[in-house]
């Protein structure tokens, strides 16, 4: 989509920088990082499992991590997304959480509480849909975990267009912005 297809839930002037900007300089870092390596030709998937908690390649790991986690959270939005999906995802939210309006209130929980930056996550585990948080570049791929949908709550991700109410921002996202037919 285009920088201004998300608005007015976020500005076009946040994606140049959000994508433009942040997203492009984890992808050029990673790609830096690994060129020589071990890691050059393997999948960015692979590569964030191998060097997760790996101190040696921290810096890999990181920008690795938040080229993938970005690229996953673009995919999660779309123009007049949002509200309440239909089909299987609404039958397992309904059957895991017991409301789609429970669900609404732990994943909102989760990127509302989420100290400092990091991600609020939908994920499959364990046979079921669960809501967890990451901190800063921390992804459920590192974890063995399936992500279906992610909110960036780092502070470039809002700031222009929300400035300190990343809770307005996560009702924005979660009413129209969520891209239920990726999730």
């Amino acid at each position: 989509y285009s920088e201004e297809a998300l608005e007015p839930h976020i500005s076009a002037k946040t994606l140049q920088f959000h994508y433009g900007k942040h997203h492009k300089s984890y992808v050029e870092k990673a790609n830096n990082l690994i060129k020589g390596t071990e890691f050059e030709n393997q999948d960015m998937e692979d590569i964030i499992r191998k060097t997760h908690g790996d101190s040696g390649n921290t810096a890999i790991f990181n920008n690795t991590a938040q080229a993938w986690n970005h690229s996953f959270y673009w995919h999660c939005m779309k123009p007049n997304g949002g509200g309440k999906p239909a089909g299987e995802i609404a039958k397992r939210l309904k059957s895991d959480f017991g409301t789609f309006e429970k669900f609404v209130e732990e994943f909102r929980s989760a990127g509302a509480t989420q100290f400092g930056s990091g991600w609020a996550w939908l994920v499959y585990m364990d046979g079921r849909l669960k809501v967890m948080n990451t901190l800063n570049a921390d992804t459920p791929i590192a974890h063995g975990l399936k992500p279906l949908l992610t909110v960036d709550v780092w502070e470039h991700a809002y700031y222009l267009d929300y400035q300190n109410k990343r809770a307005d921002f996560l009702d924005a996202f979660i009413k129209n912005l969520i891209n239920w037919d990726f999730v």
